[in-house]
């Protein structure tokens, strides 16, 4: 459904529509580019050689055309006797995919050392959205762009507990509304060498700007969310359980749990520009390179 500026201030982004999608988000849920380390589109927060990093942004409501402010994505990332194995989940599409299927093979074994395989090659989770840069600290020439940003379930979960609060005495707050939103202070800190964003929090509600004709012209500078999620941005079945039976064993598929390395215990290793979880930013770079090398 299209949405006008004008009717976007008047429903104030309608804050039951989300909700109800947050609801779904539960049950269901990104995209992958030719280099998307290049993208200049998107935003990442940096942190110091301690490992803390601080910025401000604001969560921005949804495009005309599209009702969702947020872009859901399922992927997987684990590495094999072959390889790495770095890609998006067409369960992203509510499609069939190799790794879940043989990932569920594994669960039903009933052997401990399957399921174990089976944890380490789960699906990982992500979010797109568009944001405002309030405050940037290491990079202040990003202050007042509009960006898109990645993020996993911790912070999406701050957006459902604001959107959605458990306890009456808490008001419910539209996060990506213009006018009655809040900007959202991201803190973080690293936590058994991990990033961790436990202490980043939603500022007071608050108009992102005062003046409308401000506020339309970064709604027009967003960028769409659709496109994360057009097919041409996942491979495949076939393609995708050649890369699987490849990483696994070179060639043919896995019977046993004896026969596959169990890949590196990792928190969190998200594909390509779906990727950034929540608690392992930092092996992006790493991954970047591996998904140049193939």
């Amino acid at each position: 459904m299209s949405t006008s500026f004008e009717s976007l201030k008047q429903s104030q982004n309608n804050l039951d529509s989300l909700t109800k999608a947050l609801e779904d988000s539960v049950e269901k849920t990104s995209t992958n580019t030719k280099n998307p380390y290049v993208d200049d589109r998107f935003w990442k927060p940096e942190v110091d050689k301690s490992g803390n990093g601080y910025a401000v942004i604001r969560f921005l409501p949804a495009i005309e055309g599209e009702n969702l402010p947020w872009a859901r994505v399922w992927s997987h990332a684990f590495q094999g006797p072959g390889g790495w194995y770095i890609e998006n989940s067409l369960t992203t599409l509510n499609q069939k995919d190799p790794v879940s299927e043989e990932n569920t093979r594994l669960w039903n074994s009933g052997v401990e050392a399957d399921k174990e395989i089976a944890r380490k090659r789960k699906r990982k989770l992500s979010y797109i959205a568009n944001v405002y840069i309030v405050n940037d600290p290491k990079h202040p020439e990003n202050e007042g762009q509009v960006k898109l940003y990645k993020f996993g379930k911790k912070i999406f979960d701050k957006i459902s507990e604001t959107l959605n609060p458990e306890f009456d005495d808490e008001k419910a707050i539209n996060v990506f509304d213009f006018w009655k939103g809040a900007n959202f202070k991201l803190k973080i800190r690293k936590v058994d060498g991990y990033w961790n964003y436990d202490k980043s929090e939603f500022e007071a509600p608050a108009p992102l700007s005062a003046d409308d004709k401000i506020l339309e012209s970064i709604w027009k500078k967003q960028y769409p969310l659709k496109s994360f999620l057009d097919s041409s941005n996942f491979k495949s079945y076939d393609e995708l359980k050649a890369k699987l039976e490849k990483v696994l064993l070179g060639t043919g598929s896995v019977s046993t749990a004896e026969k596959t390395n169990l890949p590196p215990k990792e928190q969190s290793t998200q594909q390509t520009i779906a990727s950034e979880s929540i608690d392992g930013d930092d092996t992006l770079s790493y991954f970047s390179k591996l998904a140049e090398a193939e």
